[in-house]
């Protein structure tokens, strides 16, 4: 029988980045490692938070990864993102994820010209 301790690199350990929509029609995005009992958690409001109080909430979307690092990175990435950007990730829509990304962008540097600039 073959026996693995958490140091060897064949044993892979997997994390969560999800998104839920609350009863509010909001999103939350968190991470774990355990989805089912996670989703478990938020819907009974075991813990006292942001969807403790927009009950119930459903899962819109989840990825997994092998690294608890990359995982950490990519929940912050979305928790910064639009709605309508999550709402293109959720979709799978990769086209429109680059088009709002190009588009923040543009509006980003156009507003920090705009307040560089002396008329």
């Amino acid at each position: 029988m073959l026996s693995l301790s958490k140091h060897d690199p064949l044993f892979m350990k997997e994390y969560f980045v999800y998104i839920l929509e609350c009863s509010d029609h909001s999103y939350y995005t968190g991470v774990t490692n355990n989805l089912e009992k996670r989703l478990a958690e938020h819907q009974s409001g075991i813990h006292k938070g942001y969807t403790s109080s927009r009950l119930p909430v459903q899962l819109v979307y989840s990825t997994s990864f092998n690294d608890i690092n990359e995982a950490i990175r990519f929940e912050k990435q979305v928790k910064g993102w639009s709605r309508k950007k999550k709402e293109a990730l959720m979709r799978g829509d990769f086209d429109a994820l680059v088009l709002l990304s190009k588009s923040k962008t543009k509006n980003n540097t156009a507003i920090s010209h705009s307040s560089t600039s002396s008329d």
